[in-house]
């Protein structure tokens, strides 16, 4: 035991003095990197810069910034059914077992509701909408698609009934390259993104936001959310005005 101890004690002797000192340079040339003549490689994230905004008025912005609230509080909710959901599907390929894979499938699709319902009661109707086509974007396909796949087409067609009570479709997809309101929703998680304010899920669709954003030169058109509002003031007109 001695004779082990004695050994270590030497090796550890033998380690500490065969060190190179830390010591200060003498020279301050020593403590540049990159002197005359080298050259330097220094690998970056991608990062696409796009033209800033381009507001018609003040009033435009303000409804642009209403409207990105919107797309951060639903957002982390499509980015959340999307794990969930490749959770689910990668899970279901181990099963073998019909039976096996159903009743798994019931199970993760309580999970599922119990995890959202309460949350998206709590949605406004812009909200819901902009989650609905955000599912699209991270799943690569329709909430009344992954709602079908799920349970029974019956089943999904009672869904999307129910939702058209409200205006919204589960069969609503996204385009931000033709629909004003997809585009919008892009540019708000393409700056969140790269601003670090959501963390970033790639989508299951196929675009490219830089081009798209390059073409329209930074342009904001919220003109139908200021056509909303009106609307709504008017109903609210009216029902003051019976009372």
């Amino acid at each position: 035991m001695k004779k082990l101890i004695c050994s270590i004690l030497l090796l550890l002797a033998t380690f500490v003095n065969a060190q190179k000192k830390d010591s200060l340079p003498l020279n301050i040339e020593d403590y540049i990197v990159v002197k005359k003549g080298d050259t330097l490689t220094i690998d970056l994230d991608e990062f696409s810069i796009i033209p800033k905004h381009q507001f018609s008025s003040s009033k435009d912005a303000r409804y642009y910034y209403w409207f990105r609230s919107k797309v951060h509080k639903a957002y982390p909710y499509a980015k959340l059914a999307s794990q969930r959901l490749d959770t689910l599907n990668s899970r279901l390929q181990r099963i073998k077992s019909k039976r096996k894979r159903r009743k798994y499938t019931r199970r993760a699709q309580k999970y599922l509701e119990g995890e959202f319902t309460d949350q998206l009661k709590k949605m406004t109707r812009t909200e819901g909408r902009i989650l609905i086509k955000l599912i699209h974007r991270q799943t690569g396909k329709t909430a009344y698609q992954n709602i079908r796949k799920l349970r029974s087409g019956w089943k999904a067609f009672w869904y999307n009934t129910s939702a058209n009570l409200f205006k919204l479709s589960l069969k609503s997809e996204y385009h931000p390259e033709s629909i004003n309101e997809d585009y919008l929703i892009e540019d708000v998680l393409f700056r969140a993104f790269q601003n670090e304010t959501l963390e970033a899920q790639r989508t299951k669709l196929s675009f490219d936001f830089p081009k798209l954003a390059a073409k329209n030169k930074g342009k904001v058109d919220v003109e139908e959310y200021k056509l909303m509002f009106s609307k709504m003031k008017k109903k609210r007109k009216k029902k003051s005005s019976k009372k």
